[in-house]
């Protein structure tokens, strides 16, 4: 695919995300649509060595071990996007090593803090010790746009809501610093269109090793309304070449046609079919200002909070 022109003026984006995986997962078609117009980083906060594995052959990773193979599926997945800008959080902080805090599913299914909690899970930072350091480059990156999960952590997870507040902090800190984020986006799912994918899911054959669910709860990042869409299309395939170079983690992630509002689809440990919506969603956080910003093709505001 040919290099997107740069847009005058643009400014950077910077995507703050728990684990490696995540950046793919909830931003990953505006990281690569990003990145082949403008400045473009990812801040990962841990490791991911508490993630759960898929493939057999990997089955042994565990632990450290397997925190030290996820960063090179990381390393794979950000070249896929054309992302060559990341920080590990604790990098940033120094001396310090800030771990994948783990998690357990409730009766309800959303995730929340697992029985057994590392000494060094990220969960238990402290937010300021980790935000500032975050602050200091946002402040020399100046990007005009910071992505990162809504409050609930996009479904619940410990790490994932504590990069929600570790970011927040960050921006409050680095516009005292010297500067002003103009807008701060949440990642989300139009929720009409999870409901369609589901149904359609559930009603045509599965690959090998997942299932479709249409009954299953939606996540808390699921909205009826979203200000920013992703056009997910010119970007598909280096999506789903993110998606497949984490291979402890995501499965059966490929194209999907004939399904209003889906692009593909993929299945993380648990088996379950996720779909790859045809527009990536977001909303605004408070206090932004998305008409400050010049936003790359491929990237519509569709309303202004």
């Amino acid at each position: 695919m040919p290099a997107v022109p740069a847009v005058p003026g643009m400014g950077g984006l910077v995507a703050v995300h728990a684990h490696p995986d995540d950046e793919s997962l909830w931003t990953g078609a505006l990281l690569a649509t990003w990145a082949a117009a403008g400045p473009a980083t990812v801040v990962t906060c841990t490791r991911g060595e508490a993630g759960e594995v898929i493939p057999a052959s990997l089955a042994h990773l565990t632990g450290d071990a397997l925190g030290a193979h996820r960063e090179g599926e990381l390393a794979a997945a950000l070249a896929a996007l054309g992302v060559d800008d990341h920080a590990f959080l604790d990098a940033l902080v120094g001396g310090v090593r800030y771990e994948d805090s783990g998690m357990a599913w409730d009766d309800e299914g959303r995730a929340g803090i697992g029985a057994d909690v590392p000494a060094r899970a990220f969960v238990g930072v402290d937010v300021d010790e980790a935000a500032g350091p975050l602050a200091d480059l946002l402040v020399a990156r100046r990007p005009d746009v910071v992505a990162t999960y809504e409050p609930g952590g996009g479904y619940g997870h410990p790490d994932h809501v504590h990069a929600h507040r570790v970011t927040m902090r960050a921006v409050e800190l680095a516009a005292v610093c010297g500067h002003r984020v103009p807008v701060v986006l949440w990642a989300a799912f139009d929720a009409s269109v999870l409901h369609a994918a589901y149904a359609a899911f559930t009603a045509a054959p599965a690959p090998a090793g997942t299932y479709a669910d249409a009954s299953a709860p939606l996540p808390s990042a699921a909205t009826a309304h979203v200000d920013v869409v992703v056009d997910v299309a010119p970007v598909l395939d280096r999506l789903l070449g993110a998606l497949r170079a984490h291979e402890t983690q995501v499965q059966a992630a490929d194209a999907v046609h004939g399904v209003d509002g889906v692009a593909g689809r993929f299945a993380l440990s648990l088996g379950r079919l996720e779909p790859v919506a045809r527009h990536e969603a977001y909303v605004l956080a408070p206090g932004s200002e998305p008409g400050a910003v010049a936003w790359p093709a491929g990237v519509q505001v569709v309303a202004v909070a």
